[in-house]
Parts: C-alpha cells; structure tokens; sequence
C-alpha cells in the first residue's frame, strides 16, 4: 500500500486518534471531512477532478463556510473540530459536499419506514458514501488507501483480507461495515480496531487534542433532534398512515395516528396502555395495522434476507455461522440456507427477539465477516411455533 492515505475526519476522538497512529507510522494523510450539505453555505463548493486530469499532490480543496448549528456528525461543529485537529498535527484538510449522497441515504431512510420496516442508515452512508465516494476522492489525489476511525480490523486470511471485529467488542463496528465493497478490502485501514476506546482516548490526550474528552456521537446526523417523525413529515409530506393497533389474531386494541412512529420490539411511545408490557411485533403498512403482544411473541426462529453481499469466496449452500440481526444484538448460532446468491434463509438455534424487517442481517464465522444483507421476510408460523415452545 502507498504511504499516502486519505483519512476520513468527523471531528470525533476515534478518526482524530485514526490520524495521530497513521501518522505515527510514517503515512502521509490528507484529511477530509464529508458534509451533507444541509445547513452549509459554500463559498466554493468542491469538486472532484474529472476523468482526464492530473491528480496534484499539493491539491487545494476549499472547506464549506457554514452555519454554526449541530447536525450529528457532519455539522459544522464537528467540522472546525476535524479541522483543528489536522491543524495539531500538521496534515492537510479538506471539506467536500456530498449532499446528493446523503440526499439519496435521505430518501432511503423515509422509503423503509413508509414500507413499514426499519432503516439502518449508517450501514447504507459507509456502502454509498464513506467508503464509496471516499475512496473515489483517494484515487483522485493519488492516493492508494483510505482510513476511518471505526473499530474494526482488516487481517491477512490465506493469503487474501477479511474484514473482522475490533479488539473492544464492546465498540466493534464490523456489524456496519460488511456491505464494503469486497475488492477495496486491502485498500482500507483501521487504525484504532486494535485498541480499546479508554486506551483511544489516551492517545488522544496524550497527543494534546480536545477532542479527546468530546462523547461520542449518538443520533443519525441528519436528524439530530432524533424527531424521525418530523423528519418524515417534512421529507415526505403528511400522509394519512393512522390505522388500529390489533393484537396477534386481529382483535382491534385501539387507534394509532401513523404507522411509520413505529419499529418492531418498541415499547414505548404507543399511546396505549395495558395492564402489563405490549410491544410493537408486526407492522403491516397495507392495512395500517400496528401489531401489539406480549414481550415473548417477539420471538423468532427464522427470518430471510436479500440484497446479500459477501466478502468471502465459495460460499456453500448450507452452512452454520453466527448470524446478527442488529447492532447491540449479540450474534446468534445459525443455520444459513443460500437460495441465491443474493437471497439467504435463516433458522436461528435458539429464538431470537426484536427481528426488524428492514434491519441489516450479518453473518461470522467467529470474528470474521462472511458478509450482510437486509432482513426483508419474517417467518410468523415460526414465531408461533417458538412461542408454543417456550
């Protein structure tokens, strides 16, 4: 690999630290920050060269003037804190806008919950944005890597790389990283996938950065209010989705006044009340039906997903693995039955609870990702077969 690497920068102590360890080790960064372009006003919006022209080294990348309001982690206070810290440690930094990207992540976002299941949109912003158009903005200054600060390792697996967990499986981020593109698996680093985050934080310090105290970042960055509701109503408009609240055999429970509030597993926010806890264990968007029933009637022995994506070679029509159906979920012994190429069927060993349609479904072989898709079917017979035998 070159020893010149485009580093993504949020303005986080994680790609801050990132920064400070490939420097460490000989690399020459060039920092760069990616807007989505909601609160910005560019003085000169950048642009990638085209096809054709010279790569310069020393390029010049204007950063985006911007209003001084929080929005996640691409606003413009994560920004001047990106840019500080380049300035700490002497790399060059560059901010661009990416907001036809992050528009399409937007519209991702409102599709699935008006279809009734549940996005996950920092899986799709690093398979379209931090490692597809990051790594786009590599090849155009010369670079041959790139490098983010999430906690995940890339190793060398006879003889060809795998993406695996970070050491901190308390911060492993692979379960968001498996729809990377397979073949620019060795052009990407992981610096801080082989520490903990107190030991990254250290560095951080160590490295006089006042980022290194800075809590992590919690909400999608294009809803930092964490309102989706409102976010939907101002993306999508206000449609009618108000519909009954039934149980599992159709029994109306009462009204709801839109479908799209809620995911499978909640429990709070419904607006009804029962004598002992409902959850949310179905959503039909058809009929505007919100399902409510008992914690174990969330229980699943079998789930398909689609939209697979595999980071390994010679993938077998059967075969036992771990499967995860969302971040915090701790992954489960499984039996996986490919039906296609891009189309899997899971039978978990044991029960799982909160499958969410929409949610992505990752798969290890121990640490190692086989690869992901996206739950798109639940099983309901195996869901009342799992809860007869309890």
């Amino acid at each position: 690999m070159s020893r010149r690497i485009v580093l993504a920068m949020s303005g986080g102590v994680d790609s801050s630290a990132a920064a400070v360890l490939l420097k460490r080790q000989g690399f020459e960064i060039i920092g760069l920050f990616m807007r989505s372009g909601a609160t910005e006003e560019p003085r000169d919006v950048c642009r990638l060269p085209t096809a054709g022209t010279s790569p310069v080294s020393s390029i010049q990348l204007p950063v985006l003037g911007a209003k001084a309001n929080k929005q996640g982690c691409c606003s413009a206070s994560d920004a001047a804190d990106a840019r500080r810290v380049a300035d700490v440690l002497d790399i060059p930094f560059h901010a661009l806008n990416f907001s036809d990207a992050f528009g399409r992540i937007k519209d991702y976002f409102a599709d699935e919950y008006l279809a009734g299941r549940t996005p996950n949109p920092c899986v799709m912003c690093n398979n379209w944005l931090k490692f597809g158009k990051l790594w786009d903005f590599a090849q155009s200054v010369g670079a041959d890597g790139i490098a983010t600060g999430h906690y995940a390792r890339i190793v060398d697996v006879d003889g060809k790389p795998a993406l695996v967990r970070g050491v901190d499986r308390s911060k492993d981020q692979s379960y968001v990283l498996a729809g990377i593109n397979r073949s620019i698996l060795d052009k990407i680093l992981f610096p801080v996938g082989t520490f903990a985050k107190p030991e990254i934080r250290a560095l951080a310090a160590e490295a006089g950065l006042r980022v290194a105290t800075k809590p992590d970042s919690q909400e999608i960055c294009f809803i930092p209010d964490n309102d989706y509701v409102g976010f939907l109503e101002r993306h999508r408009g206000k449609p009618d989705t108000s519909g009954d609240f039934v149980d599992a055999n159709g029994k109306v429970l009462g009204r709801h006044l839109g479908y799209e509030q809620f995911t499978i597993g909640q429990r709070r926010g419904l607006g009804i009340t029962f004598g002992e806890p409902r959850f949310v264990i179905r959503i039909e968007p058809d009929t505007h039906r919100v399902f409510l029933g008992k914690y174990e009637e969330l229980a699943q022995t079998t789930l398909e997903a689609d939209g697979m994506s595999w980071l390994v070679d010679d993938i077998p029509d059967q075969y036992e693995c771990l499967a995860q159906i969302r971040y915090q979920h701790t992954a489960a012994p499984a039996t996986v039955r490919v039906l296609s190429p891009g189309h899997v069927r899971v039978q978990f060993v044991d029960p799982q609870f909160g499958v969410a349609p929409g949610q992505a479904l990752v798969l290890y072989d121990g640490d190692r990702v086989l690869g992901g898709g996206w739950i798109r079917q639940l099983d309901m017979a195996s869901s009342r077969s799992a809860l007869e035998s309890k």
